[in-house]
Formats: C-alpha cells, structure tokens, sequence
C-alpha cells in the first residue's frame, strides 16, 4: 500500500500551493512508495535480528553510566503532522529538555560520557528500528522535528510531512558538521537553529522530495554509512 495520501485528505494545512508540486510528484510514484515501505519492513527486521544483542548492551551500559530511564522519548512529528514519542537511546542527563535548549551542541554539558560516544557512532539512533516497524518512521526521510519548530514551518515545508521522518537523510549527511559549527557558541541555539540551520536543511530536504527514487535512498543509506566511518 502508497504511504502518500490522496490530495483532499491531506490535512488543511498541506492542501496548499507550496506543497502541490511535491504532492504531484510523488503522486506519480506511489509504486515506488509501496516499494519503499516493504523495503523499510524488510530491512527493519533484519536490522533488528542483527542489532538486539548489541542494543542489550548498550542499554545497559546507559543505565548504569547515569541515573534515568534507557530510552529518551521525546515527542517528534511525522506524516501529515502527526505527534509520535521516538525511541532513541538516551545520551543526555534526565530532563534535559526542560534546563536547556531543543538543539544540543557538541559540547553540551548535559551529555553523559556514554552518551556521548553513542552520538559520535550514531548508535543512539539504534532503537528507531522499532519506529520504522511501527511506520512512524522510514530509514530515508527528513530526519523528525520537534513539535516547537514544526510550528514555525513556512509554507513549502510542510511538503516534507507527506512521506514519514526518516532516520537519515542527504540533509543529515551534509550538516553533519554545519550543525554543530553553527550551534557551538551560541547565545540562543533556538534561535539560530531556526533562522540558520533549519532553511538550510529544508533546502536539502526539499530537494531530496523532488528527486525521490529507491536508489536515491539507497545511495544516502550507502553515504550515511561512509559518513560516520569518516567521522571516526
């Protein structure tokens, strides 16, 4: 089955100009879309066959390097503008949302040591295999926002609620290091993420939408891989 909705059930605010022409162009590809799904059920079970034993170990190495729960759940929003709780290994103190900035910079006080190692491999991003098997998430997509940014959407945006949030993207890739270049230091990450960080990835998202293709994904799958290899 098509993950992309028929135009007049999209939610109100999607039904506009600025999204039409993705909408039309995906439209044109539902094949592909049904393909893309399978495929996220397929990798995600083999993901997870391959992942529950390191996962354990990770998990416990969380718990015991801090006090606090294993997973960090916080609330992200995916297709058509619906609020999800993501699962990802926590690498940052207890409530951590709630004394500091959304954005986290890289050398932000509240990560933990073990966190931190988990965010230089990715692996904290582990667990959102149980969100692909769920379908709130793919393994390409633009990467899941928090509910305060989605709010400050400009029209063209919302374009890249259509498909679900993605554990990785060709924007992910590229600001891999922007991000933090741009966040470390700042008086207001907030503010800067939204003014600075986020029009530049939603360019690359955008862009990601009207190219989409199953090798496209597999090629920021493939890119993903080298880009953390290069990182370490």
């Amino acid at each position: 089955m098509s993950m992309l909705k028929k135009w007049e059930e999209l939610p109100e605010n999607m039904r506009t100009p600025a999204v039409r022409p993705y909408w039309e162009r995906l439209n044109r590809k539902r094949g592909q879309l049904a393909l893309k799904r399978a495929f996220d059920v397929c990798m995600g079970c083999a993901v997870l066959a391959g992942t529950a034993v390191p996962m354990a170990v990770i998990a416990a190495a969380v718990k015991l390097d801090s006090r606090g729960p294993v997973f960090y759940r916080q609330e992200r929003v995916t297709a058509y503008g619906r609020i999800f709780r993501i699962h990802k290994f926590r690498t940052m103190v207890t409530n951590a949302d709630k004394i500091g900035a959304a954005v986290t910079v890289g050398d932000d006080p509240r990560i933990t040591r073990v966190g931190k190692k988990l965010r230089a491999l990715r692996l904290d991003e582990l667990p959102q295999v149980f969100d692909v098997l769920k379908g709130d998430m793919s393994f390409v997509g633009t990467r899941p926002e928090a509910v305060q940014y989605v709010r400050a959407y400009r029209p063209a945006y919302y374009a890249t609620l259509l498909l679900p949030a993605g554990i990785t993207s060709d924007a992910s890739i590229r600001y891999k290091d922007e991000e933090s270049r741009l966040l470390d230091g700042a008086a207001d990450p907030d503010k800067v993420y939204l003014e600075q960080v986020l029009p530049g990835k939603m360019r690359w998202n955008l862009r990601s939408l009207r190219k989409f293709s199953l090798m496209n994904d597999l090629s920021v799958m493939l890119r993903t891989v080298g880009a953390v290899l290069e990182r370490e």
